[in-house]
């Protein structure tokens, strides 16, 4: 294995079980959370945060995820951080905005090669090549 697709498995799997734990403290109120109430917009953060760290965890619909997942750390940056004034690291905004930028890249490049995505993209790979061969041999 390459050290790239090493640093990015361990970028993406590290950075997926960081955001779910966020979800754990506010869905269940784990790891000195204080649980919020589901049908709230700190809920559906935290379900996203929950999912989303699961899906990034294992690599999989990963583009789509991380785009939705940069989207909440920028609202939350601007509801929650931006009011306090300053810069990210005077209004405590730094951790919203550095994950915006791991998960842009995930939306941008995908998951890698060791995800589910990867799996999926050569299975349906091989189904397409053994088409192509059907095809191939009526021809003939």
């Amino acid at each position: 294995m390459r050290v790239e697709q090493t640093t990015l498995v361990a970028l993406r799997i590290g950075a997926g079980f960081l955001f779910l734990l966020h979800g754990l403290q506010k869905l269940f109120g784990l790891i000195g959370g204080r649980e919020v109430p589901l049908a709230s917009l700190m809920g559906l953060a935290g379900m996203m945060e929950l999912v989303g760290g699961l899906l990034l965890i294992v690599g999989f619909v990963t583009r789509p995820v991380a785009a939705l997942l940069v989207i909440e750390m920028l609202v939350a940056y601007v509801k929650a951080h931006m009011p306090r004034g300053g810069w990210p690291l005077q209004n405590g905004g730094e951790l919203p905005l550095l994950y915006a930028l791991i998960f842009l890249y995930f939306a941008g490049n995908g998951a890698g090669r060791f995800s589910v995505d990867a799996w999926l993209r050569s299975r349906r790979a091989r189904v397409w090549n053994m088409l192509d061969d059907v095809r191939r041999s009526r021809a003939a």
